[in-house]
């Protein structure tokens, strides 16, 4: 349930009090409450369940406004921050990456709206704000207090109650998101003739019309701006007139993506046409159902997670369907580079999600951040912060093109296997990822140096190492990402080994497994991950492990596809627990089932010993699927269903 409280201590303010409780209401609250001051604000937030939303009786804004905000999917707690300046009593902000760092802030980025939604776990420090605020605390610092103004007062004149609210919210550590407008209006009014402005600036604007272009991402790759948003909002508009959900145009953009591997597997010119024009349309697909989303505003956990496990399920199987192609024309090692192309895009992933992290981290830590602008991370920073405010310039596109983005990929991918097969698709997929990696991870490695943000201390690393048991139980080290480096380099030195003694018709010895095993198995579980480059460590152990079972099955002469549906099989499970550290959710049910990658190399290593290595990635790719796909159901219907007492728990 989901209450809205309007904070009118103004009788005069009526109108617009009764005019936003009614917009509330549209917007989606069960429930909306007038509270008189913060006080009694405090006691409606303590008998709440579900999230709150809180604005000021100053607040003119489309409906729409209220319920893009009701409804954010960036985190549970989400400030409106607008661009006006700040006037008498309104608090400035200052955002970082889409989070509010800073409440009252000198050097403030905007202003707060006067609404905000707060979390169902943040509601007691909402209750413990409103009431030092109103000064119901004795022992209340005075920054909490009504009477003196934060530094980013409009007018150097105290905050008003709301804007205090907030303040106090930020004051207590409280992890808050900002929702900015585009294209709607909301003001906040301060007399009657702002008010009249302020109705007439939302008359003047087609609600509808504007949803529909804010369905589309206000900053996008290159390819994605000019190729498919230009007419994607079309195929959005139909979806949502004929009732089809995000997870149905999900699923539409899978079938796309398995056709064209399928094309691309067949071979022949009309073939990889017709591929390359099914992976577009795919590819349009998966940028619709983000933008039917955001139009209708059904959003979900599920969604977000399902969108993020397809889009790699379907780029994983165009490889598949280009590996198997090349390797059908002729090409002795098509299924190799397809290995190679989806082990270097997942490292990749991971690196991405890690440094994320780790930025969002560093922009609630601003002191640090600023600690040594004039080195050369700080350089890096100003650079890369002037050319992403540079919009449409040449730069711009450059620097968001060169990283290879997903739309870039796919564009890639139907040209090339389009003009000239598979191996070229796949080879400048290699190339072009290869780059790519070595540009973003050069400069992120510089900048994180200077960052100085320990990301990995405030979340489970353990989890998202995807330790097993085995691992938790060695001996721990103190340095993780030096022992991770050696244990990819042996991984690499092992596959490198394997494939000159299958070429030369050698044996691989068994001792060479044996060493790699060990340099895997020097990666420290227990050991503190706090260095300013330990955020790479997951990413190293994913490469370590592929390599490592790459590695494994060419010594056992496995078949290349058999190789691959294992690798694909551990990408899921692992992209499983980066959507879950993206959306700030636990472990999914069945991880310790998974055996954690130490676990999973020492069974392998095991059957390089006994000659059993086909056997042995057939029976792990099998049971590491049904792991999964039994997680997925228990996590996202069982379990859920019990929370609502659908289903009875068993016996």
């Amino acid at each position: 349930m989901t209450l809205a409280i309007v904070l009118a201590a103004d009788p005069a303010a009526s109108r617009l009090t009764e005019r936003l409780a009614a917009q509330w209401r549209r917007a989606g609250a069960d429930d909306v409450l007038i509270a008189a001051d913060l006080t009694e604000l405090a006691d409606l937030v303590a008998d709440a369940t579900g999230p709150v939303l809180v604005s000021g009786a100053d607040l003119v804004a489309h409906t729409a406004v209220l319920r893009h905000l009701a409804t954010s999917p960036v985190g549970p707690t989400v400030a409106l921050v607008l661009t006006d300046p700040p006037a008498p009593g309104q608090a400035g902000v200052r955002e970082e990456r889409g989070q509010v760092v800073e409440v009252g802030a000198a050097d403030a980025s905007g202003v707060f709206g006067g609404a905000m939604r707060v979390g169902a776990a943040d509601l007691p420090a909402l209750a413990d704000a409103a009431r030092r605020a109103a000064g119901a605390v004795p022992d209340a610092p005075p920054s909490d207090l009504a009477g003196p103004a934060a530094p980013g007062a409009g007018g150097g004149r105290p905050l008003g109650a709301v804007d205090r609210l907030v303040a106090g919210l930020a004051a207590r550590g409280t992890l808050i998101f900002a929702h900015r407008v585009r294209l709607l209006v909301a003001h906040r009014v301060g007399d009657e003739a702002q008010r009249e402005a302020a109705e007439a600036a939302v008359a003047t604007v087609d609600e509808d019309r504007a949803e529909l272009k804010l369905s589309v991402k206000e900053r996008d790759d290159f390819f994605t701006t000019f190729f498919v948003s230009t007419w994607s909002p079309y195929v959005t508009k139909a979806a949502a007139r004929i009732g089809i959900g995000p997870t149905g145009v999900t699923m539409v953009s899978v079938a796309f993506a398995v056709a064209a591997a399928v094309l691309f597997g067949t071979g022949g010119r009309p073939a990889l046409v017709a591929g390359a024009v099914l992976l577009y349309l795919g590819f349009v697909l998966d940028c619709v159902d983000g933008q039917l989303a955001r139009y209708t505003r059904h959003f979900s956990a599920w969604g977000g997670w399902l969108d993020t496990m397809a889009d790699r399920f379907k780029e994983y199987v165009v490889y598949a369907g280009l590996g198997f192609g090349a390797t059908h024309a002729g090409f002795r090692y098509g299924w190799a580079l397809a290995l190679a192309a989806m082990t270097l895009q997942t490292v990749r992933h991971m690196t991405d999600t890690w440094y994320g992290a780790l930025h969002d981290e560093a922009a609630r830590r601003p002191k640090v951040v600023t600690a040594d602008a004039g080195g050369i991370g700080g350089k890096l920073n100003a650079a890369s912060t002037r050319v992403q405010a540079d919009t449409g310039s040449v730069s711009y596109w450059l620097k968001r093109t060169v990283v290879f983005p997903i739309g870039e990929r796919w564009a890639l991918i139907a040209i090339a296997a389009a003009l000239f097969g598979p191996l070229v698709a796949l080879v400048a997929v290699l190339v072009w990822g290869t780059l790519a990696f070595a540009y973003t991870g050069g400069l992120r490695t510089l900048r994180a140096r200077w960052m100085r943000v320990p990301v990995l201390t405030t979340v489970d690393a353990g989890l998202h190492r995807d330790d097993g048991l085995l691992a938790r139980t060695l001996q721990s080290m103190r340095r993780p990402l030096p022992v991770a480096l050696v244990a990819v380099l042996g991984a690499a030195a092992l596959l490198g080994w394997a494939l000159w003694a299958v070429h030369g018709g050698r044996d691989v010895p068994g001792w060479g497994v044996v060493l790699a095993l060990v340099l895997l198995a020097g990666a420290a579980s227990r050991a503190p991950h706090g260095g300013s480059l330990d955020w790479l460590v997951p990413a190293a152990l994913r490469a370590a492990e592929y390599l490592f079972a790459i590695a494994v099955g060419v010594a056992g002469r496995a078949p290349a596809w058999l190789i691959f549906g294992y690798v694909l099989v551990l990408t899921l499970h692992h992209y499983d627990l980066t959507a879950r550290l993206e959306k700030r959710q636990s472990a999914p049910p069945l991880h310790a089932a998974t055996l954690g990658w130490l676990g999973r190399s020492v069974l392998l290593a095991a059957a390089a010993t006994t000659g059993t290595v086909s056997f042995a990635l057939a029976t792990m790719t099998a049971y590491l699927f049904v792991v999964f796909v039994a997680s997925v159901v228990l996590a996202w219907v069982v379990l859920p269903a019990r929370a609502r007492g659908g289903v009875r728990s068993p016996g």
